[in-house]
């Protein structure tokens, strides 16, 4: 009995590991032949994240009139989509390729408050030498911001078949004057069955 207790439970473990490692595959994200997902995955975003800084930049926004490079912050972007996703992921993906663009140096010290609290928690630590602590009024601060949200839509095109459009839109704004230097919008649109859903 207690052989074929053991045989039971090694022929079900065996079953559960090799079940496992059969339905696992590795991507390669250079060449993803998978099939496209009506919500938003890794090749949405990287496609998106490309598209809204290339029009960005063609659109000489960016360009500073003296020359030189502008201090660029990347804001929020609000996700106003039924999907439950970080959009960190996506500023992450803007803000390589602005820095990668080498049009403007991306700072992040927006978040000034954090920022102060911190090099003052620096003085304050004896552990630290004083002068190789940021002192204050030497943080650069941003001259533009660049912030947004992306919104989704959806739309029945049959009782079999739907289509869900999302829209990553953008804006880029003189934090000192308030003025609107650029606004922009990547759409990506999907198609699939009724029954499908977006998560």
């Amino acid at each position: 009995m207690k052989n074929t207790a053991a045989g039971l439970s090694a022929l079900a473990a065996a079953l559960v590991l090799g079940s496992g490692c059969a339905s696992t595959e590795v991507v390669d994200l250079k060449n993803d032949r998978g099939p496209a997902v009506m919500g938003l995955d890794y090749r949405d975003f990287d496609n998106a994240a490309q598209d809204a800084v290339s029009k960005m930049l063609a659109s000489g926004a960016a360009a500073k009139p003296q020359g030189g490079r502008y201090v660029l912050a990347v804001g929020r972007i609000l996700n106003k989509t039924t999907q439950s996703f970080d959009t960190d992921q996506l500023v992450r993906k803007i803000t390589i390729e602005l820095r990668n663009s080498g049009k403007v140096v991306v700072t992040k010290a927006l978040d000034q408050n954090s920022m102060i609290r911190g090099v003052r928690d620096l003085k304050d630590d004896d552990l630290f030498n004083k002068d190789t602590v940021a002192e204050s009024g030497t943080v650069i601060a941003p001259e533009l911001e660049l912030k947004g949200k992306i919104i989704e839509r959806n739309l029945q095109i049959s009782s079999r078949k739907k289509q869900t459009e999302y829209y990553l839109q953008l804006e880029l704004n003189d934090i000192k004057s308030g003025l609107a230097f650029w606004e922009g919008e990547t759409q990506i649109v999907k198609r699939g069955s009724a029954k499908s859903v977006n998560w």
